[in-house]
């Protein structure tokens, strides 16, 4: 392709993105795959400077806006290729030239865009500080209050691309193993910094066709994610429950730290999702996995099996604040639920969920979320209403800074997204009888 081409796909990607509701990584696969033609380069470079222009979405749109321009992606992209030095307003014209898989020809007010901008730096003094972050207007006074004196560090280490991670799979190999053999491939490999389990590749190549991960030997999984996982602290024999499974990758995690031994429910209201994850269960060669599709999160199961496990994890739907260096699309258009909807979901859910912890067991709590609401608030209200409930330190299971009574995992600290997590234990005998019998009558009668 030639570099006038590629600038087109881009353009015709955020496009896509802004018209749709499409997550972006899945406007991306669809694209390339109906175009097959487009080798892997070209796909890289495409990619680069697609994900480039999310990551400035706000900061470029408040550049186009400055100038007296409509953000349309066309202009968007115009003002990112000045912004990033790869052109100038005089080059501009021979990238638009409307030949074959060109862009169309500049209009005057585009290439005026391009002159006013030309010398411009995209973090201007004059920029807010919510713009200068690429924070949306709804997450900006509660992530403020949040960070405190963090919020710009940590805003801005949201700004650039997310690594890639891979948990190692202890049922089938170690990670000096896997780290070894990477190396000797040529890839820029280093051992994770927190999780003991984890392993860095630098460049993001493509490893999901990689023989050991074909062969279940690593997961793609981020060290943030890793880690709620070792707080969870699954051990081998133990009755497990993972309340909100998705696809899967916690539940291949907690599998490993039972060495297969035991007995892991995989749930989630999703049913299609748990069926694809079978394959991953399959090819880490984990059998004490069984899934369990969910009619809503009071699903009668919920109460025929309570008190039955010792572990149950909620890794709770959220807004998924932690994940914006991955998914920067998700900073400046709404995709799925708002908080509105979020926050009482996720308390329906931890309400529902607990009945299956058994006395003595313990109770996860997790989201990638940095926000109170849907974090430390949830967890104060969910012991308000359930006494029988107590926190369990997360700084007694793990030495990571951030740990104290509840995990939080940032990406200025720790070079991860953003995690939350929580672990509480149930009083080994349940003495508020009346609002246990309480609560399995309203879960009774949601269920019917």
């Amino acid at each position: 392709m030639t570099p006038a081409a590629r600038i087109q796909a881009v353009i015709e990607l955020l496009a896509e993105v802004v018209e749709t509701p499409r997550p972006a990584d899945t406007v991306a696969s669809l694209y390339f795959r109906a175009r097959r033609y487009i080798g892997s380069s070209d796909r890289g470079a495409i990619n680069t400077r697609f994900y480039r222009a999310m990551r400035e979405y706000i900061r470029l749109s408040w550049w186009v806006e400055k100038c007296g321009a409509e953000t349309t992606p066309r202009n968007l992209i115009v003002a990112a290729l000045i912004f990033d030095r790869e052109h100038t307003a005089e080059s501009l014209p021979m990238m638009f030239s409307g030949e074959r898989y060109a862009p169309d020809e500049l209009t005057e007010d585009e290439y005026k865009l391009a002159q006013a901008l030309e010398g411009k730096k995209l973090d201007d003094a004059e920029m807010p500080l919510r713009e200068r972050c690429e924070c949306p207007d709804w997450a900006f006074d509660a992530l403020q209050s949040a960070l405190g004196p963090r919020f710009e560090t940590e805003l801005k280490a949201m700004l650039s691309a997310a690594p890639l991670d891979l948990r190692v799979n202890t049922i089938k190999a170690k990670r000096d193993d896997v780290l070894k053999r990477l190396k000797q491939e040529g890839f820029d490999a280093e051992a994770g910094k927190i999780s003991p389990l984890s392993i860095r590749v630098l460049g993001r190549p493509q490893l999901s066709q990689h023989e050991l991960y074909l062969q279940g030997h690593f997961e793609i999984q981020d060290e943030g994610s890793q880690m709620v996982a070792l707080v969870a602290g699954a051990q081998p024999g133990e009755q497990v429950a993972d309340f909100c499974a998705g696809a899967g990758g916690k539940t291949l995690a907690l599998g490993a730290s039972m060495d297969n031994k035991g007995r892991i429910v995989a749930m989630d209201v999703l049913g299609g999702r748990l069926e694809r994850a079978k394959e991953r269960f399959r090819r880490a060669g984990l059998h004490n996995i069984e899934t369990r599709a969910l009619t809503s999160e009071r699903d009668k199961y919920v109460k025929r099996a309570a008190g039955k496990f010792d572990l149950v994890l909620v890794d709770a739907p959220c807004s998924g604040v932690g994940t914006w260096r991955r998914d920067p699309d998700k900073r400046w258009r709404q995709l799925g639920p708002g908080l509105s909807s979020l926050v009482p979901l996720q308390k329906d859910i931890l309400d529902s969920a607990h009945r299956l912890v058994r006395p003595g067991g313990r109770l996860v709590y997790a989201t990638c979320s940095l926000l109170p609401e849907e974090n430390e608030l949830q967890i104060e209200s969910f012991l308000a209403a359930h006494p029988d409930f107590s926190i369990d330190p997360v700084s007694a299971r793990i030495n990571v800074e951030g740990a104290g009574d509840f995990l939080h995992m940032t990406p200025a600290r720790h070079d991860t997204d953003g995690f939350f997590a929580a672990v509480l234990r149930r009083k080994e005998q349940v003495n508020d009888t009346k609002q246990e019998a309480g609560s399995d009558k309203e879960a009774e009668q949601a269920a019917t």
